[in-house]
């Protein structure tokens, strides 16, 4: 039954993935105070939302929250791209 297009729960999976891959990439899970990614595939939008508790940055070396909670939902989109090519 090979459709030749992913299901929407492939969708919001790979989105999913993609997003927390990237932040915990960044972080360390236990420096994560809170995390929240909420996917959702409707009509063939994605809409990908990310919220993130994280340190705040304390040197030039340390990640920006709001710049990894960007980062993460871009390569949920891109990784949905991605899906969709393959």
């Amino acid at each position: 039954m090979a459709t030749g297009e992913p299901t929407d729960d492939e969708v919001v999976q790979t989105a999913s993935d993609a997003a927390e891959g990237l932040i915990f990439a960044r972080y360390k899970q236990s420096d994560v105070r809170d995390c929240d990614v909420t996917v959702t595939f409707e009509d063939g939008t994605l809409e990908v939302d990310v919220y993130l508790n994280a340190p705040d940055i304390d040197s030039e070396d340390d990640p920006d929250p709001e710049q990894v909670a960007d980062d993460a939902a871009l390569a949920a989109r891109e990784a949905v791209d991605e899906l969709f090519e393959a």
